[in-house]
Order: structure tokens, then C-alpha cells, then sequence
């Protein structure tokens, strides 16, 4: 009885099997229900109005209700496109996949394939051709600018070439659909478009620009960048620098640098401004950059007389300078060359110093000007990604390089230089230093000095250089500070000369004392309402003409205010507090130094904190 079941049962196998062959072959020969099928092989639902969704097109041969879904690589479907639609026969179809799935979410990039299920048919057919998703825009990367610079260090490429040559750009990427774009990105510009967009040939991967913008002629000095964008099958754009959405043009976030190395800088002259002290006397080197053009030079304090203290001509990349002797002078070093000049500050210490012998018997006056915010407020491009490099961005800043422009820092003809020629007329004496030479190895004995004048806006200084001001005030010195939006935020000096980590600004300064926001509309009088050490005495206490200034909303904890000027509102302005033993004065008005020269009340408050400061 069991033989005879299994033979039966095996009868039914084989008769099964032989069935299916043969409707499988009816299959196969039969003309397929589904005719003249269309798919696009990729798309790229972005939203940038270019293969944004996959389209199907398809016609029955036989009207039926169909099922029309969406399975990704593993078999599994992710989207109904249609549920038992009905569809009539030899009528052209279409659907429309816009990357979602059932539940709205965005399917993951991939391959695809469509079921189509009919149901009176009695089947279901897979295609076989998938099709692609893709919304990941192409790789593009500017490599390098040349001819090759000698140093290794990343640098930008400097236009004119001293060959004439025009900068040589390579790139990767795809090799078709590519563009190049050159943004002006700075000294001090709103990042704007001079070149471009070109279309370039299909497998090129390099492109030449000579530093011009087409009809407009030369591109003035500044710094550039090169923007490559190439547009993939999908319609996605890879661009070698990230690109602002709707206003077009290169973008990067705070502290970061522009990818690759698509910089440009177009200069005809280079100075290469010390930013330690020379000792009077001494000889020092400059570096010039003339693009080999014979340049002439000339050397004039700040202030002075017209004659030059040292003038000359020369064509040497570097320029033997010897400082003149005599008492501490801030010196400018003027360069022409090509029809452009440059102007840098050239400190010079005398040998002849004011301080006093010994920590024991301190005397006279250090003055000190902020060469690293002057640096970190030069808007050059140090690493050749075609952004400038300023502290203001956090980026990092190296402390040699030339200034942008006409060479002067920004604020220096306002702060730095009026200052300076106000002390040399009225012939105080001082010795002149940088807050770099304080925050190196070897810096000038505090202990030695009776008061300490800071000059500008001395907006970044090392933690250390902070706590060694912080400690001369307390210990019994005084310190003048006359910059606004000063002392506030920190910065670390390298070994190898660069400022970086920038911080933002804090609430309060290095002496503890609490400010207010820069005011910028002011039109009422600053006036005087106390003063216990006779501040004001040499003048009226009465200042008027300052649009701007940064109020004192507290001093740090346990000092007194010995004298104050206040605002419309009675807010401090003008502030002279205790600090342990010490004095620390703020003026708090921006500019107060190119007052001295036609405001008696400036100039008397100026006499007064000279006298604080050498007592």
C-alpha cells in the first residue's frame, strides 16, 4: 500500500513539473504584456530642477489592473507608485518616483527596479534594468596653482608671474559638464564673481588664467579664489569650494579654510614688515617683493619731518636696513615699485633705554603696539585656499607676511601713528616694544617700568601676556589703555610664529573690568563727574566729536574708581580704577589719539595719564 501512494505521488511530481515547462514556455514565446517600457537610468531628487524624479513609461496589451511598485537591491518594496489601477490596452502610461517612500522619507541613494503586478494576468514582472538614485554631487577638487612655488608650504599663487606666466590650475573630477569660476574674496570686499562661469572641453583638467576679468580689463589687487563645479549623470554639481545657495558664491564656516588650494593673489609689491623692536643702530633685512622691478625705498618717522631719516634704490628681493640711533622712534618704511607704494610700520628701540636698572627702581614708560592684531586683522591668504586669513574668521595667522593694501594696518593712521606723533612733539620719552617681543622668550622687564601706554586696539594677546599685565597693575603700576573693543579675547603664539585658536570676546577685559557693546551713534558730550586724582584737571573734563565708544559697565571686583567721564545716560565711559596697588586707565573713545593734535581736552587728559604713568 505504501509503494503503490509513493508511485502515485510521483506520478503527480513529474506531471506537475512537465505542466509548468510547458506554460513556462507558452510564457516565454507569448508576447509580454507589457510593451514599449522606458525608465531614465539615474536621477537625483535634490530639488535642483534637473533629474529630480525617475519617470516610467510603459502600455498593456490587454486592458488590466495593475499594481506598479518600487523594490530596492534586496527585493524589499519601498514605494506603490500604483494599486490596482485599472489601465487600458495600447495606451501610453506614465509615473513619476520622487525618491520617497511609503512612510515620506527620503529612499537612501542605490539602485532600483520596478514590479509590475497585473491582476488579471495572473503575474508579476520585475524588470530586469535597474535604474540608479543618486543625490551625492561628484568629488571636485582644485589641486594646485601653478607653476609650483619653492617652499613647500602651502601658499597661494602670486599674480603677475615674474615669467609673465599666467597661474596654471589642475583639478580632479569628472571630466565632463565643468565649469571655472575666479570670486574676488578680499582685502575688505563682499565676496563677489570677476570671472566665469566658462564652460570648459570635455576631459580637461586644467585650466590658465592671466589675471584678467574679460572686458573689465586687469583684476585690481587682492585675493582669489578658483571655483571648479562639474554636473554629474545624475544632475548633481560637485564644486571644489562650497558654494552659497543663493547668492552663488564661495562660503565657509567660522575657523574653517576653503578646501583644496584654489588661491590667487594678485599683487605688484610686497613688504615684509618686522614685528620685533630694531635696536637703534643695528642692522636689519627686509624682505621686499617687487616682481624683480627696481623699487626705491625711504625711511620717515611717524610724524616728522618730510626729509627722510634714510632713502635709496635697489633691486634686491632684500633690503639691508641700519636703524637709525637716538631715542625709541616708530618709524615708517615706504616702498614704490611698479606704480604702487607701501607703507609698514618699522619700530625702532634705542639702545639708550628709560627703564629703570633693576625690578627695585623701576622708571619711565613702555609703550606697546599690537602687532599681532595688526596681523590678525591683515586680510592676506597665508595657505593659498583663496580665503584671506584674519582672527576675525578663526583662522590661524602667520605674524611674516606682508600687509594687503598700502601696507598700513588697519587703524594705525587713527590710533598707532597720531599717538605716537603726539609723544615725539611734546618729547616724552619711552621705550618702544610690540606684544609679541612680550610674549616671547625674552621680553622687556615690566618690574623695570614706572607705567605701561597701550597703543590701539589691542584686540588679541596670549593668556600669558594678559596675567604679566594683570600682575604690573597690581603690583603698583599703571596701565593706560586707549583702544576700544580691546584686551578681550585670547590667542596662542607658536614657536613657529603663528597666532592661533582665536577666542570670541569676553565680557570682561584682562583687568577684570566689565564692558559694555560699542555705541556708534553717539552725539552728546562726554563729561566729567569725578575725578579724586586730578585726571582732568589740565582741561575742562568736557569731550565732545566722538561718535563712537565702549562703555565700563563695572570694574573688576575690590577696585575703586578714582575718576570717571560719563555719557548722556551717566554710563562710564571714560574710567580710572584700582587694581591692587596699581592704576588701570581706559579712555574707552575709538580714535582718541587722532584728537591730540586739534582738541585741548584730549590733549590735556593725555598729559595727565603721561604723568600717571611716569610718576
Amino acid at each position: 500500500m505504501t509503494s503503490r501512494l509513493s508511485a502515485v505521488v510521483f506520478g503527480l511530481l513529474v506531471a506537475a513539473t512537465f505542466a509548468a515547462f510547458f506554460v513556462a514556455q507558452r510564457l516565454k514565446h507569448d508576447p509580454s504584456p507589457v510593451q514599449q517600457y522606458t525608465q531614465y537610468p539615474v536621477f537625483s531628487p535634490n530639488s535642483d530642477g534637473r533629474f529630480d524624479a525617475e519617470r516610467v513609461n510603459f502600455k498593456l496589451v490587454r486592458k488590466d489592473e495593475v499594481t506598479l511598485e518600487v523594490l530596492d537591491s534586496r527585493g524589499d518594496a519601498v514605494r506603490k507608485l500604483a494599486d490596482d489601477r485599472t489601465l487600458p490596452a495600447y495606451r501610453p502610461t506614465r509615473f513619476r518616483w520622487d525618491g520617497r517612500t511609503d512612510r515620506g522619507a527620503r529612499a537612501p541613494d542605490g539602485r532600483y527596479r520596478m514590479r509590475i503586478t497585473l491582476r488579471r494576468e495572473g503575474r508579476s514582472i520585475v524588470r530586469p534594468d535597474s535604474f540608479l538614485l543618486d543625490t551625492t554631487p561628484p568629488v571636485v577638487r582644485v589641486l594646485s596653482i601653478g607653476p609650483k612655488p619653492k617652499s613647500t608650504r602651502p601658499l597661494p599663487k602670486l599674480l603677475p608671474s615674474t615669467d609673465g606666466a599666467p597661474a596654471r590650475v589642475r583639478f580632479s573630477g569628472p571630466a565632463r559638464n565643468t565649469t571655472v569660476t575666479v570670486f574676488r574674496t578680499g582685502p575688505n570686499v563682499r565676496i563677489a564673481r570677476v570671472y566665469g562661469p566658462a564652460d570648459l572641453a570635455a576631459g580637461r583638467r586644467t585650466w590658465e588664467w592671466d589675471g584678467t576679468t574679460g572686458a573689465d580689463g586687469p583684476a585690481p589687487p587682492g585675493t582669489y579664489v578658483v571655483v571648479v563645479s562639474s554636473r554629474d549623470q545624475a544632475g548633481n554639481i560637485g564644486t571644489s569650494a562650497p558654494v552659497d545657495l543663493r547668492t552663488g558664491v564661495p562660503t565657509a564656516d567660522y575657523g574653517v579654510d576653503l578646501p583644496g588650494r584654489g588661491g590667487i593673489t594678485i599683487r605688484k609689491l610686497g613688504v615684509l614688515p618686522p614685528y620685533l623692536p630694531i635696536a637703534g643702530g643695528a642692522l636689519g633685512q627686509i624682505a621686499i617683493d617687487s616682481r624683480t622691478a627696481p623699487y626705491s625705498w625711504s625711511l620717515r618717522r611717524v610724524g616728522g619731518l618730510r626729509k627722510p631719516a634714510r632713502r635709496g634704490v635697489r633691486d634686491k628681493p632684500f633690503l639691508n636696513l641700519h636703524a637709525p640711533r637716538g631715542v625709541s622712534r616708530l618709524f615708517l618704511l615706504s616702498v614704490r615699485a611698479n606704480g604702487v607704494q607701501q607703507r609698514v610700520p618699522y619700530p625702532v628701540q634705542s639702545q639708550d633705554m628709560v627703564a629703570g636698572p633693576t625690578a627695585a627702581a623701576p622708571h619711565g614708560v613702555l609703550v606697546v603696539l599690537p602687532a599681532m592684531t595688526w596681523q590678525g586683522r591683515n586680510p592676506v591668504d597665508d595657505d593659498g585656499d583663496g580665503l584671506p586669513n584674519v582672527l576675525d574668521r578663526g583662522n590661524p595667522v602667520r605674524l611674516a607676511r606682508v600687509y594687503s593694501g598700502d601696507g598700513v594696518p588697519s587703524g594705525f593712521m587713527e590710533n598707532e601713528a597720531p599717538l605716537m606723533a603726539y609723544l615725539d612733539r611734546r618729547r616724552h620719552r619711552y621705550d618702544l616694544t610690540t606684544d609679541v617681543a612680550l610674549a616671547g622668550p625674552k621680553p622687556p622687564d615690566l618690574r623695570r617700568y614706572r607705567g605701561v601706554l597701550i597703543a590701539g586696539d589691542m584686540r588679541w594677546l596670549p593668556t600669558g601676556l594678559g596675567r604679566a599685565l594683570r600682575a604690573f597693575a597690581t603690583g603698583g603700576g599703571t596701565v593706560v589703555s586707549l583702544g576700544t573693543d580691546a584686551l578681550r579675547r585670547q590667542v596662542t603664539l607658536t614657536a613657529r610664529g603663528r597666532l592661533i585658536d582665536p577666542t570670541p570676546p569676553s565680557a570682561t577685559d584682562v583687568f577684570g573690568s566689565r564692558l559694555g557693546r560699542l555705541v556708534t551713534d553717539n552725539t552728546a558730550a562726554i563729561e566729567n563727574t569725578t575725578d579724586t586724582i586730578g585726571l582732568f584737571d589740565k582741561g575742562t573734563g568736557s569731550f565732545r566729536g566722538y561718535g563712537t565708544y565702549e562703555p565700563t559697565r563695572a570694574v573688576a571686583p575690590g577696585s575703586r574708581i578714582l575718576a570717571r567721564a560719563v555719557d548722556g545716560a551717566g554710563g562710564d565711559v571714560i574710567v580710572a580704577s584700582t587694581l591692587g596697588k596699581g592704576l588701570v586707565i581706559r579712555t574707552g573713545l575709538a580714535g582718541f589719539a587722532s584728537h591730540l593734535n586739534a582738541d585741548r581736552n584730549a590733549a590735556a587728559l593725555m598729559e595727565s595719564m603721561w604723568l600717571k604713568l611716569s610718576r
